[in-house]
């Protein structure tokens, strides 16, 4: 190879060299960029400026909403400014629904970072999220589906002290707050904000070791059951004054000794003292609350259905799933009257108004075990032998009651000479699962 040619090899090889230099350094400072707008501080507030659209596309995007809430309801859908606080499984699946659903500009507060065990149920996050605040990692997923929004975000913990600031700051008049905060203290305090300020809110309780999606209900919060995170704000709203008149999300699934419940600290961390210092902020939980994924999900599209649905003017009649105080006093009403046509002086029932659903939901399923109906339903006596218990009474039909009446309860007749084998067995089996709820009640 004569010098000429070394010569340009050498040149040739320095170029590549340098390239692969430059190369290198641009990467390592375009990581170190990420790696500081993953741990953004959590006063730092971000707006997304709504980018210029065709609204020819947006209509067509947003064809089925338009054609199930019309022009108007879409146009007051898209005029909202709603404020989430809580950006977790919950209020994740609210503010994703709520962008898709065309909402114009929403304001999301959290101060915490997406973790890998947050994955099995927020709604967007994915591993490339983890170690990314919630709060970012929304509104990079949403700004993908519909650009034309305005997304605030505020990476830091929502008080009292700072109230005023992230729900009102920057000439924000919100329509609606939603909370999907799962700490009691600052819960109460946000609702008790947003009643005296009257801002419209809803709540929601808590989604963790519930499995039913049948057991969803929204209805006001003097209404809740079987929510312990919405009995203790219940609780502690009462003695701020406030008993009524705000929406809560809530499952009324009972709770059960065979299902997921709160995990206990592992002993070796009880004995290192004070418990609380292992939480990440003062005042929280340490202790694991087990979630199936798919429950805070559904507490979230049931928040955003509501809000959209409200908000459009939609009729929507709501049906307080247990709650149903009307239908339960006169199934209490009917079993108290039968008294009287079997003779039995005293009219009186050892059973309570609130313990109607409890027999008609739990035990029996909302429907009759003689013929499955789930209409026409009421309550009666089961064995005319023995006094009235949950262990004896049985959700029928009005006409079956009347039936039962006269041959079994007036009449006499055996109870294995009027109902079929299969009817006897699945009565005994409600009554023995009622005999085993009872040791927990």
């Amino acid at each position: 190879m004569g010098c000429h040619s070394k010569l340009l090899l050498v040149v040739a090889s320095t170029a590549v060299l340098t390239a692969g230099l430059v190369e290198l350094v641009h990467y390592c400072l375009e990581e170190k960029n990420q790696d500081a707008s993953k741990s953004t501080s959590k006063r730092e507030v971000r707006s997304s400026v709504a980018k210029p659209h065709s609204e020819e596309l947006i209509r067509e995007q947003l064809a089925r909403n338009y054609a199930f809430l019309s022009d108007d309801g879409m146009d007051k859908v898209r005029n909202q400014n709603i404020v989430l606080v809580g950006a977790g499984g919950v209020g994740s699946a609210v503010a994703t629904m709520l962008i898709r659903s065309g909402v114009g500009k929403l304001r999301i507060i959290d101060f915490d970072q997406v973790s890998l065990s947050s994955l099995n149920r927020h709604a967007v996050a994915n591993l490339k999220d983890v170690g990314t605040s919630k709060v970012e990692c929304l509104k990079t997923h949403l700004l993908q589906i519909a650009p034309w929004c305005q997304i605030e975000t505020y990476n830091e913990l929502w008080n009292l002290n700072s109230s005023d600031r992230l729900l009102l700051g920057d000439n924000m008049e919100p329509t609606y707050i939603v909370d999907c905060i799962d700490n009691i203290d600052t819960k109460v305090d946000l609702l008790e904000y947003c009643v005296n300020k009257k801002l419209p809110v809803i709540s929601s309780g808590g989604a963790a070791c519930k499995s039913d999606p049948t057991r969803i209900n929204i209805t006001d919060i003097s209404k809740t059951e079987e929510d312990p995170l919405a009995k203790s704000v219940r609780i502690r709203l009462k003695k701020r004054g406030i008993v009524s008149g705000i929406p809560v999300c809530f499952s009324a699934e009972k709770p059960d000794p065979r299902k997921a419940q709160l995990l206990p600290l592992d002993e070796a961390e009880m004995l290192k003292g004070d418990v609380d210092q292992l939480a990440s902020l003062q005042n929280f939980r340490v202790r694991i609350l087990p979630v199936l994924g798919t429950m805070p999900g559904m507490f979230g599209l049931a928040i955003a259905s509501y809000l959209i649905t409200s908000i459009a003017g939609y009729p929507v009649e709501s049906i307080e799933g247990k709650n149903r105080y009307k239908m339960y006093d006169s199934f209490l009403q009917s079993l108290a009257g039968q008294q009287s046509r079997i003779g039995k002086e005293d009219q009186r029932v050892p059973i309570a108004l609130n313990e109607i659903a409890y027999v008609l939901e739990e035990i029996f399923r909302g429907k009759s075990p003689i013929s499955n109906y789930s209409t026409r339903l009421t309550l009666s006596r089961w064995d005319g032998s023995k006094e009235l218990s949950f262990q004896n009474i049985v959700v029928m039909t009005k006409e079956e009651q009347q039936n039962h009446e006269k041959r079994c309860l007036n009449g006499g007749e055996r109870l294995e000479d009027v109902y079929s084998a299969e009817v006897l067995e699945r009565v005994e089996k409600r009554f023995k699962e009622e005999k085993f709820y009872s040791q927990f009640r």
